[in-house]
């Protein structure tokens, strides 16, 4: 059961993964739930486990979700500094709009 979970949980990150890297439009709040939910039942299944007596199909699960969420961290950074070069842009174009130019230094001088 606990090796399900694990499946479920890589399932969905990489989806989510690759829907990024696509730039395909992803319900944000659906992955967020579906993650929430999966890290519920894996604090629920793991409870009392030992992680010195972890068979070895589980200790590949194990890695293979590892090497999911760090493709996955490393696609929502990207992603979210993206998002950040935009928005300044963006702000920097709105203060310019909004400036009748009083108090910016002349050109040419």
């Amino acid at each position: 059961m606990l090796i399900a979970s694990l499946k479920r949980l890589e399932a969905t990150v990489a989806a989510e993964t690759e829907a990024l890297v696509a730039h395909r439009p992803i319900d944000q709040e659906a992955v967020n739930r579906r993650k929430s939910q999966s890290l519920l039942e894996l604090t629920r299944l793991t409870r009392g486990l030992d992680p010195d007596q972890l068979d070895p199909e589980m200790a590949e699960q194990l890695v293979s979700l590892r090497d999911t969420l760090e493709r996955n961290q490393s696609v929502v950074a990207l992603h979210l500094r993206a998002v950040e070069e935009i928005s300044g842009i963006i702000s920097e174009s709105i203060r310019n709009a909004e400036s009748d130019g009083t108090y910016s230094a002349p050109l040419g001088r």
